[in-house]
């Protein structure tokens, strides 16, 4: 689990609790939403390219940046039909 602090088509930044091994594989979802359309899920793979540690002084634990790449993706829509998309 963690907060997205920044997203592109190359990948997403993201703050966490825990480390990861770099050069991990990851998993992620993105939700989009839009008004007129509902809501689609955008299922993410990719690698763990860098790790940053924070500093936190109201927490025990230090928050950790992750950044990892996208590299593949996948439409994840409701009607139950899925599209994946290579990158």
């Amino acid at each position: 689990m963690g907060t997205t602090r920044n997203i592109s088509s190359g990948g997403v930044l993201f703050m966490s609790t825990k480390g990861m091994e770099i050069g991990g594989p990851v998993e992620y979802v993105v939700t989009l939403a839009s008004g007129s359309h509902g809501v689609v899920n955008l299922r993410c793979m990719g690698k763990v390219l860098r790790l940053e540690k924070k500093a936190s002084e109201d927490s025990g634990e230090e928050p950790v940046a992750v950044a990892i790449s996208l590299e593949r993706y996948e439409f994840l829509r409701s009607n139950g039909h899925n599209h994946l998309e290579m990158s």
